[in-house]
C-alpha cells in the first residue's frame, strides 16, 4: 500500500473530514500553520525595514535608538494581531476563547517578531560600537533583504515552484525590500 503525504498529516476531525495539520507531537508544522507564520515574517521583516527607514532618517547617529524602535513597533504589532486575531477566532467559532488557543495564537503571531532579530542584533552592534551606525543601518537592511530572499525560497518550496517560480517569489520580497531601501535614501539624503 502507498501512502502519500496526505495521508500522512491529515487529521480526522471527527466528522469523517480531513484538515491538513500536522499530527500532535509530530515536530512539524501543518501546511496552514506554516503559511500563517511565513506570512507573519514577511509582514515582520517589512514592518523592520520600514522602522529602519523612519528610523535613520530621526535617529541617524543613534543605532541603539532605532533598535528600540524596531522592538517596540513589531512588539506592538504582535500584540495587535493577537488581540485581533483572538477576537476572531472567538467570533468565528461561537466560542469563549481558551488559555490554551490563546498561547497558539500568540505563539504563531511571534514571527512577527522573530523576524526582527537579524536586524536587531546589527544595530545593537552598532549601539556598542562593533560598527558605525550607518554600518548597523545599513546591515540591519541588508539582513532585512536576505530574510526576505529566504522567505521566499521557503514559500516557493512550499508551494514546489520550481526554480523560475523560486526566482520570481524571490524577486518579488526583495523588489518590495528595494523599494524600501529606495525610501530610505530618499529620505536620507
Amino acid at each position: 500500500m502507498r501512502i502519500s503525504r496526505s495521508d500522512t498529516t491529515a487529521t480526522s476531525n471527527g466528522a469523517g473530514l480531513t484538515d491538513d495539520t500536522e499530527r500532535p507531537g509530530a515536530g512539524r508544522l501543518g501546511r496552514a500553520e506554516m503559511g500563517e507564520r511565513l506570512g507573519g515574517f514577511i509582514y515582520g521583516t517589512i514592518v523592520v525595514l520600514a522602522v529602519i527607514v523612519a528610523g535613520a532618517k530621526a535617529y541617524p547617529d543613534r543605532s541603539a535608538w532605532i533598535a528600540a524602535l524596531v522592538v517596540v513597533t513589531t512588539g506592538v504589532f504582535w500584540l495587535a494581531h493577537v488581540y485581533s486575531h483572538a477576537l476572531a477566532h472567538s467570533v468565528a467559532r461561537d466560542e469563549h476563547l481558551s488559555l490554551a488557543e490563546l498561547g497558539r495564537i500568540a505563539r504563531r503571531e511571534a514571527s512577527i517578531v522573530e523576524a526582527a532579530v537579524p536586524s536587531v542584533v546589527a544595530l545593537v552592534l552598532g549601539a556598542f560600537g562593533v560598527i558605525s551606525t550607518q554600518a548597523a543601518v545599513w546591515a540591519a537592511v541588508g539582513l532585512g533583504l536576505v530574510v526576505l530572499a529566504v522567505e521566499g525560497i521557503a514559500f516557493a518550496r512550499v508551494e514546489k515552484l520550481g526554480w523560475a517560480g523560486t526566482i520570481g517569489a524571490v524577486a518579488g520580497n526583495l523588489g518590495l525590500g528595494a523599494l524600501l531601501i529606495g525610501l530610505k535614501l530618499l529620505v536620507t539624503h
